[in-house]
């Protein structure tokens, strides 16, 4: 796993090119670590994390990266430890500082392809898609082609905003590989600030429809909790975990299917990685077909999740009214409502 893959995972927008505003940046030329577009940080041990080995202390600290791509740090001679380069099994003491070396990613050039793209609604400063499922949103390790981004180079004709970088040009926000439905992409930096804005403000509305394992008790709920990186298992979420960040989802039961399975509406009030996965399997209700947060076989052979992005609504950025889309139900999903004895 490298440090793309890392951080394909992280929230909708967030300052810094590396998304890691915990601590703030510290540039020690006496380190020999400084660099013009590099960020350096540095930690000092204290007495809780004292005899702790020095790559499970950064996994602490740095949540979005991988053990194993801290260790690749290590091994490269980017972490510091009483001005010298460590090994991975050095223990940390009270007072130690730990200076970490963080290099900028290489550049990739993402090339415009001709994929089909199912346009619910497009202007000059916005598109709206409806995603389907198997396709990444942007470019990351496996994925260089057949992304949202790929088609949307090539069909706005480079007329997309470069706030996110080379990577995710237009991208505001983004949904899973296997969960489809609706997402809007920006035509330009003003349109992108506007709508990270409210996304950053949960002023815009997303409902998802979801069909979950067992049946849920509470015919409506809130379930609020921290959503962070699973302290063990790296490309995994949890709940109420350190350096957590506040998840809130709304959900309501619209169909009880044999008391096996529950088809509900999920309403995001925040827009954590994987927040109606984690949340719903923190219920006892894992999403259908989740083989990362629910049964790692499925009964029905599905492609992932059955999650589906059904509404989005915000403010337009050049009108200021507030408009809204739905996506319809994939076929795969009302096939498997009807199955289940459900009513569409």
């Amino acid at each position: 796993m490298d440090y793309y893959e890392t951080l394909k995972d992280s929230d909708m927008v967030k300052d810094g090119e590396y998304g890691l505003s915990e601590e703030s940046d510290v540039v020690k030329d006496d380190y020999g670590l400084s660099g013009e577009s590099d960020a350096v940080k540095e930690y000092e041990v204290q007495e809780d994390n004292a005899d702790m080995r020095i790559d499970m202390f950064l996994a602490e600290k740095l949540p979005d990266l991988s053990r194993s791509f801290i260790q690749k740090m290590i091994k490269e001679g980017d972490v510091i430890c009483g001005r010298k380069a460590v090994k991975a099994g050095l223990r940390v003491n009270t007072g130690d500082k730990v200076c970490v070396h963080l290099r900028p990613p290489d550049e990739l050039l993402v090339e415009p392809e001709n994929i089909e793209l199912d346009i619910i609604y497009e202007d000059s400063d916005i598109i709206v898609i409806n995603k389907p499922k198997q396709m990444v949103v942007h470019p990351a390790p496996g994925h260089y082609s057949g992304t949202i981004v790929n088609a949307l180079l090539y069909h706005c004709k480079g007329s997309l905003s470069g706030i996110n970088g080379v990577l995710r040009p237009g991208i505001v926000h983004r949904i899973d590989k296997d969960t489809t439905g609706v997402i809007v992409a920006c035509k330009n930096d003003f349109s992108h600030k506007f709508i990270a804005e409210q996304l950053k403000e949960h002023s815009i509305t997303r409902t998802y429809h979801a069909i979950t394992c067992n049946h849920v008790v509470n015919q409506e709920g809130t379930i609020e909790s921290t959503i962070g990186r699973h302290p063990h298992e790296r490309t995994k979420m949890a709940m109420n975990v350190k350096n957590g960040r506040r998840a809130v989802t709304h959900y309501k039961v619209l169909d009880n299917l044999n008391n096996r399975y529950t088809y509900i509406e999920c309403n995001l009030e925040t827009g954590r990685t994987h927040q109606i996965r984690v949340h719903m399997a923190g219920l006892g209700n894992p999403i259908l077909g989740d083989n990362v947060y629910g049964a790692s076989k499925c009964p029905y052979k599905l492609l992932g999740q059955a999650l589906h992005a059904k509404t989005l609504g915000f403010i337009h950025p050049a009108t200021k009214e507030y408009i809204e889309f739905d996506a319809p139900l994939p076929e795969y999903f009302e096939k498997l409502l009807v199955k289940l004895g459900g009513v569409i």
